[in-house]
């Protein structure tokens, strides 16, 4: 994936992991279930429609400022650190 110019996806697996490469998620549904990425300019919800997304990567292919505008690193799902966070809390705890 980190060798990718862009995502083509319908994977929400795929759509939580790709931002945080920095690298565009063109997903390919009507709807997401993970709408943050989306929000937060990563993702965008192309459809399923041949036309629709040949028009979305032309567009982010041949548009540098476009592609800028979504090839950044976010990790709108976390930051990494929930784990230790927990376990802090866990041995803190009185």
């Amino acid at each position: 994936m980190k060798r990718s110019i862009l995502i083509l996806t319908d994977s929400g697996g795929i759509q939580e992991e790709s931002p945080s490469l920095g690298i565009p998620v063109m997903v390919m549904r009507e709807v997401t279930e993970r709408p943050e990425a989306v929000e937060a300019g990563v993702a965008r919800v192309v459809g399923t429609n041949r036309e629709s997304i040949i028009n979305n990567v032309m567009l982010l292919l041949n548009d540098p400022a476009e592609y800028a505008k979504m090839a950044r690193v976010l990790n709108v799902y976390g930051d990494g650190h929930a784990a230790g966070r927990i376990v802090d809390i866990l041995l803190n705890h009185k």
